[in-house]
């Protein structure tokens, strides 16, 4: 791209990537011989050929199934047992030095279950009476065994390998361990089982399931997340972190799940954590971990439009004490769409490693790298109106995209912690971050103007060429422990953290000379020159927060729990525009963000909650003139019933919400400086709604996912944000079959929005805003996997199976964008 290369971004990313890329290869290596050496090690020196040793184990009384994966984790071992085993039982705990087999042993007493070394490493616990019949009883029903693995304690809560719909807890409200029943916030999280049976095999997958979300698509490579009525900006992984901005997409949404367990979106504005807190929703995503014994897969897929995509998944201990252990996930997709020509190639490298430098003190460093190469890529959607004013109607398969047309994104990133417990219950952890994302564009896209029906006149192309990168750096450090105050304890969270974001943005036009008129709309092909560019501009946006924050969880009563917590925040800001770089636009605040909660065991199973955060969320829109909009200021407050059953096997919450909003971005109707919609910033927009959401194990044969959302938005009795329904719905649920269907398990899900409208689309034939309106709809999809053995399983899915014809609408663009057509998925995964 002429001039565009001049910020700096294209030398140093592509630099970068090869040194990823090599690491990677390396990485791979190292993983693979480790973890076999770590295998062999396992096998050929069996347990009772050791010495004894002892370990100190400090386990609180709990649900047995817990107990077994606190043990699990301690002891460095992998236990399998079928999911309904432990249904119901309970354990005393066990405190002191023992032996690994002293220690189960006393953990399973008195439970009527028994356990057997199958391996070094791996042990089968099974029910005394059934273990000693030898065999199970006939038309018995065959579950899903749980494979509960001695992971590193810096993920507690773990959903692969559960099986579960609903992970055991969760970390991204308050960083402290808590249960979806204790977080006195609504939060919703997709599971590793989730994602595997349904094939969400990227970010954007996993959002279209989550109950509460919705999207607002720009084209088929951009596209915004909502939650209560509010853009989602803040996009974490594992806790530290990070940004998006969907007008400038670098990697965030097309981020592959293969290297995440889990994804966590806390509703509501999370200050505490975040400081500056979206008012929607925060999303969490959770890496996969090492663990702690060798298992591994590889993943064959196909599908509608020559989708075919590998992937690669090891992981495992490097010595055979276990102290060392790594994983590495490899993936490389071609796919197609159900676009005229459009398509997108990507691959994945992702290493972690941990290492115990004590019994005590974990250390872990990672890295990982993803890019995408699209060709076909639109830049905004389909017009929305031909030259009568009347809905242009065109074929799903229609792609305004020229076929040389492409948005190229990419993400690498390195990480560290420092984890160290005490003897005291007392931990202390130190985590760092680098992530950069970039785009590399060049756009062309038949989708300005109104063509006329007869002749296809009166279209032109939209271009334009984006260089563009952001670098994030993060340091966190933080304590959190017990305290003991008038009998009783409480938990203490003490942090601080800074951050430095620096984004580098080069934008460049079509050379004067090129003529982009479309002679017939009705025949566009995408076969059209690409023009020279010129450079417009290169600008550069740093934004650095510094803030400390506290929490207290204090145990009033055995029923009542209540929290309290600050972030006291310095936010600086500073922008040299691309337009005009000779301009330095500053800001900077100090700000407190204030957070209570509070939770009451009503009974058993029920709880009532409530919460009360502080909003401060900056802002990348502009005005007119260019000036960006001051961050967005308010409060967030909700209330709500939140239930547990099974031993929190299964979660179901009921939540009101109300959000008070100062500095609301509302379109004025005009364009700033770089060509995007200007804002202006309102204060006084109130939303008010409800969620309701059931999440986890029906039976033990039986996963379920299921929400509603309402919400509305209003200021001064008018209503606002709505290109986001205020009514959606969402159901995922899967069933393990039995008798002679043993080993299959089948599933589906509906999705329903609600109409969505905007009053500000510009009709160009008129030569006024009007009010256009997409309909409601509901999408089905179909999943079936069967498994051959305990090696080998396929599962088939089937997206929009009703083949429904749906559409979202973006209103800066005058612009439409149709939803996928019914689309198979075909997966054959081995484990090793």
């Amino acid at each position: 791209m002429s001039g565009a290369e001049d910020n700096g971004c294209g030398k140093g990313a592509g630099a970068a990537h090869k040194i990823v890329l090599l690491g990677s290869a390396a990485a791979l290596m190292v993983v693979v011989s480790g973890a076999i050496v770590g295998s062999a090690s396992a096998q050929t020196i069996p347990l009772q050929q050791s010495a004894p040793q002892t370990i100190a184990f400090n386990i609180p009384a709990q649900d047995l199934g817990g107990a077994l994966n606190a043990f699990a984790d301690r002891a460095g071992l992998r236990l399998l047992f079928p999911s309904n085993l432990v249904a119901g039982l309970r354990s005393a705990g066990l405190a002191g030095s023992l032996t690994r087999n002293q220690a189960l042993t006393r953990l399973l007493a008195g439970s009527g279950l028994t356990y057997r070394f199958t391996s070094a490493n791996t042990v089968t616990i099974a029910d005394s009476a059934a273990a000693s019949a030898g065999a199970a009883p006939a038309g018995a029903i065959s579950l899903d065994t749980i494979d509960v693995q001695g992971a590193s304690s810096s993920d507690p809560g773990k959903t692969e390998g559960t099986g579960s719909y609903t992970p055991s807890v969760t970390a991204s409200s308050t960083r402290l361990q808590l249960t979806p029943r204790e977080t006195p916030q609504s939060i919703s999280i997709i599971t590793r089982q989730q994602i595997d049976d349904f094939k969400l095999l990227t970010v954007n997958d996993v959002m279209t399931q989550t109950p509460g979300i919705s999207t607002v698509t720009y084209e088929n490579e951009r596209v915004e997340y909502y939650a209560r009525g509010f853009a989602i900006r803040n996009f974490q992984d594992d806790g530290m972190p990070g940004f998006y901005a969907s007008g400038y997409p670098a990697g965030q949404s097309l981020s592959d799940m293969a290297m995440y367990d889990r994804v966590e979106v806390l509703k509501g504005a999370n200050g505490l954590m975040t400081g500056t807190g979206d008012p929607g929703a925060t999303v969490n995503l959770i890496r996969k971990k090492p663990t702690s014994v060798f298992q591994g897969h590889t993943t064959l897929t196909g599908g509608s439009w020559d989708t075919y995509r590998g992937e690669l998944d090891l992981s495992g201990p490097f010595n055979k004490e276990g102290t060392v252990r790594g994983r590495f996930v490899a993936t490389h997709q071609d796919r197609g769409s159900y676009m005229n020509y459009f398509k997108n190639r990507s691959s994945l490298v992702y290493g972690v490693l941990e290492a115990d430098l004590t019994p005590d003190t974990l250390f872990t460093v990672g890295a990982h790298y993803q890019y995408n190469i699209p060709k076909g890529t639109s830049f905004g959607g389909i017009p929305l109106f031909d030259s009568n004013g009347d809905f242009n109607q065109m074929p799903r398969s229609f792609n305004p995209g020229a076929r040389w047309s492409s948005w190229e994104q990419y993400v690498y990133s390195a990480f560290t912690t420092l984890e160290h417990h005490f003897d005291n219950d007392w931990r202390v952890k130190l985590q760092l971050k680098r992530q950069v994302n970039g785009y590399d564009t060049r756009l062309g896209s038949a989708s300005d103007g109104n063509p006329n029906p007869l002749d296809g006149s009166g279209v032109s192309i939209w271009t334009g060429a984006f260089l563009g990168q952001t670098q994030l750096d993060v340091a966190e450090a933080y304590a959190t422990g017990p305290v003991h105050l008038f009998g009783r304890k409480h938990d203490l969270v003490l942090g601080g953290i800074i951050s430095k974001r620096h984004w580098r943005n080069s934008i460049s036009s079509a050379d004067p000379a090129y003529d982009p008129t479309v002679p017939n709309f009705y025949d566009w092909n995408g076969n059209i020159p690409q023009p020279a560019w010129v450079l417009d501009g290169v600008g550069n946006e740093v934004m650095r927060n510094r803030a400390a924050y506290a929490t207290f969880r204090f145990n009033a009563h055995d029923k009542l729990k209540l929290i309290a917590g600050t972030r006291i925040l310095r936010y600086e800001w500073m922008q040299r525009p691309y337009w005009d770089p000779s301009v330095e636009e500053r800001s900077n605040r100090s700000v407190v963000v204030p957070y209570f909660g509070a939770i009451f065991d009503i009974n058993e199973h029920l709880s009532i909650y409530g919460s009360h955060t502080g909003i401060f969320q900056p802002q990348y829109e502009r005005t007119e003139q260019g000036i960006t909009l001051p961050p967005q200021e308010g409060v967030s407050n909700e209330v709500g019933l939140k239930s547990a059953f099974f031993n929190g096997r299964l979660n179901s919450s009921a939540a009101y919400f109300e959000i008070q909003q100062n500095n609301y971005p509302v379109p004025t109707g005009g364009l700033a400086p770089d060509g995007n919609p200007a804002y202006q910033a309102v204060d006084g927009v109130v939303t008010k709604g409800f969620e309701l959401e059931i999440s986890g194990q029906l039976s033990p044969q039986w996963q379920i996912q299921t929400g509603f959302t309402h919400k509305i938005s209003r200021r001064d009795s008018i209503k606002v944000s709505t290109l986001t329904p205020e009514n959606q719905f969402t159901l995922y649920t899967t069933y393990k079959l039995d008798g002679a269907l043993d080993g299959l398990t089948v599933g589906g899900g509906a999705r329903w929005q609600d109409i969505t409208w905007s009053d500000q689309v510009w009709n160009g034939v008129i030569g006024a805003d009007v009010t256009s309106t997409a309909p409601s709809y509901w999408v089905a999809d179909l999943m079936a996997n069967y498994k051959f053995n305990e090696n080998l399983s396929a599962t088939f899915n089937v997206r929009n199976l009703f083949d429904k014809k749906y559409y979202s609408i973006y209103n800066w663009y005058s612009s439409y964008t149709w939803g996928a057509p019914r689309s198979f998925l075909l997966s054959m995964t081995y484990k090793f």
